[in-house]
């Protein structure tokens, strides 16, 4: 208990310089000057500040997580075996058992985390301009999400213990092979299938920027189907920009928040008026839209999807892979290694069984710890320096000042705060901070 503690603390104690920067960093250094306006820069420390403080707070529910440690698992599997009891299947029908504990553990952790989650988006979100939610919309979107998740995570789960128990020696191969089967799947359909549940998708018009777009595309091979708007504005004014998809069918997708000419944030008047919605939409978002210009004008959007496409010419989307399951495979092999052993599930209130969804748990969340804090920081690492070389690329394509102007653009639309205690960014940005990028960019011409 003492180790997960601490790494809860080491993640609090971090965080402690940067609050202090956030707190003392009054005024915009000189070095900024000709990057960002005081107004600006004092509307992102307060941001900054507040989402800091909500952090600290968010810590609480780990409490819980120690609550489930010390007592809550075995008691949350003893209910999920009444009720399958109480139904007419017994201990015998451990899968059974264990989607009904992991129904009703994601269902405790859901409830406990809304709460938080309504804050954050209705009072921090909400004071800084960027929340586009109703309550209602709000509300409707965490139960779908509930309903989604549970159809795939039921289904995947009681597979792979199947896998488990049926697969002999060499079992954790069989669960890689499977594991990595299903995220390969879930990746190919998630945007074309899964993501349209939760928001809009609309190809994005005929026009110069699309044309631009598709011949960019092509000057390096990357494989463009189709260039989608997703309509981002209704949840929040954050704005962002990914491609997807495998081998010869990739496909882009903008926030139209991060459309100058495209965004129903910069309409004055009625919102949405020259995008037709559904009465569904409409009846669920906010009624007027923050009026704020923000985004960025298509030179800019083509430099930003150049650094995007960089990723994928420079092979780091490929890279990640590999090293994500790289890692699945050795965390498949030690969990063979540790499964056998007694002492761990005695340690988390399991004297007479030994299920193997606790045992996943148990070792891949908390024996784990330790490694997994250890590879998210090697991650975070490589992330900066992919950024680094992605900026490179687009710099290469000709597009340095259009790339300098929109990380500026988007830094001050996503309320960014330029300033940071280097161990916190190191520990934590898995993107380098705005001053960083800028120099690596190197002198370039701006209007």
């Amino acid at each position: 208990m003492s180790e997960i503690c601490s790494l809860f603390n080491v993640g609090a104690d971090l965080c402690v310089p940067q609050r202090r920067i956030y707190r003392t960093t009054t005024h915009v250094p000189q070095e900024l000057g000709k990057i960002m306006d005081s107004e600006t820069f004092e509307k992102s420390r307060l941001y900054q500040l507040d989402k800091s403080n909500f952090s600290f707070c968010v810590f609480v529910p780990n409490i819980l997580h120690l609550i489930l440690l010390l007592g809550g698992i075995p008691f949350l599997w003893g209910v999920a075996g009444s009720v399958t009891t109480r139904f007419g299947y017994g201990s015998e029908y451990e899968i059974t058992q264990s989607l009904v504990f992991l129904t009703l553990a994601t269902l405790f952790s859901a409830l406990t985390g809304l709460p938080w989650s309504l804050y954050n988006t209705f009072v921090i979100e909400e004071k800084h301009g960027f929340n586009q939610q109703t309550l209602g919309f709000f509300l409707k979107d965490a139960v779908k999400k509930f309903v989604v998740t549970q159809c795939i995570l039921l289904p995947v789960t009681s597979l792979l213990l199947y896998i488990i128990k049926i697969g002999g020696d060499y079992f954790f191969i069989y669960a890689w092979l499977f594991t990595l089967a299903v995220s390969l799947v879930l990746v190919t359909i998630y945007a074309d299938y899964i993501a349209p549940l939760f928001d809009k998708f609309t190809p994005l018009p005929e026009g110069e920027l699309k044309t631009d777009i598709e011949a960019m595309a092509k000057s390096i091979s990357f494989p463009l189907t189709k260039v989608y708007v997703v309509e981002g504005s209704k949840r929040s004014s954050h704005s962002n920009a990914y491609f997807y998809g495998f081998f010869k069918n990739k496909r882009i997708v903008l926030f139209d928040t991060l459309l100058e000419d495209y965004s129903p944030l910069n309409k004055t008047g009625e919102p949405q008026a020259e995008q037709p919605e559904s009465d569904e939409t409409s009846s669920e978002t906010k009624a007027k839209p923050k009026n704020k210009k923000q985004g960025c004008n298509n030179p800019e959007i083509l430099a930003v999807l150049g650094h995007e496409l960089g990723h994928w010419k420079l092979g780091h989307t490929v890279k990640n892979i590999v090293i994500s399951q790289m890692n699945s495979f050795l965390c498949f092999s030690l969990f063979a290694v540790l499964i056998g052993r007694k002492e761990l599930f005695v340690a988390f209130g399991f004297n007479d069984s030994q299920p193997t969804l606790i045992g996943l748990m148990i070792i891949f969340q908390f024996i784990f710890s330790p490694y997994n804090e250890l590879l998210s920081f090697c991650l975070t690492v490589l992330s900066r320096r992919f950024e680094f070389q992605a900026d490179a690329f687009a710099r290469g394509m000709g597009k340095a000042s259009e790339l300098y102007s929109a990380l500026i653009k988007l830094n001050k639309d996503n309320l960014g705060f330029p300033v940071a205690d280097w161990l916190f960014s190191m520990w934590h940005y898995s993107h380098p901070p705005l001053l960083e990028r800028l120099r690596a960019l190197g002198n370039v011409k701006q209007d």
